[in-house]
């Protein structure tokens, strides 16, 4: 599976990780040069320097043959933004992106985007282990 992460920070960087580990074709995009230096040494996919709004730097990721396109950068607008761009213009199959604010998560749902919230999913952890 061809994959493109947009965001190189620990969530990004760790899934890049996991995924070549598992033999998946891997680029991690980011318009920071110092992210790429959480990949392992051992990463065996593509760190490409740029902006994933650019939809030059998404064709020079890779984006018109990819399987799935994820984001995790720190904004909730640059990451539906993103989102957007790879499901209704280039058409990735499978896409997701994180979005911190458990509201907003509803909303891009009902446009159509796949889209967890940290947020949610943290607070709902920690109440099972208060009642567990």
């Amino acid at each position: 599976m061809k994959v493109i992460i947009m965001g190189c920070g620990r969530v990004g960087a760790q899934l890049a990780s996991l995924l070549d580990k598992d033999g998946h074709q891997v680029t991690a995009l980011d318009s920071d040069p110092y992210s790429f230096r959480r990949l392992p040494a051992d990463f065996g996919g593509e760190a490409l320097l740029g902006n994933g709004l650019d939809e030059d730097i998404l064709k020079k990721a890779g984006i018109e043959n990819a399987d799935a396109f994820v984001v995790v950068t720190q904004g909730d607008n640059r990451n539906v933004m993103a989102a957007q761009i790879a499901k209704h213009i280039f058409n990735v199959p499978k896409v997701v992106c994180r979005i911190y604010d458990p509201l907003r998560r509803d909303l891009y749902a009902m446009l159509g985007l796949e889209a967890i919230s940290p947020t949610t999913v943290f607070a709902q952890l920690l109440r099972e282990k208060l009642e567990g």
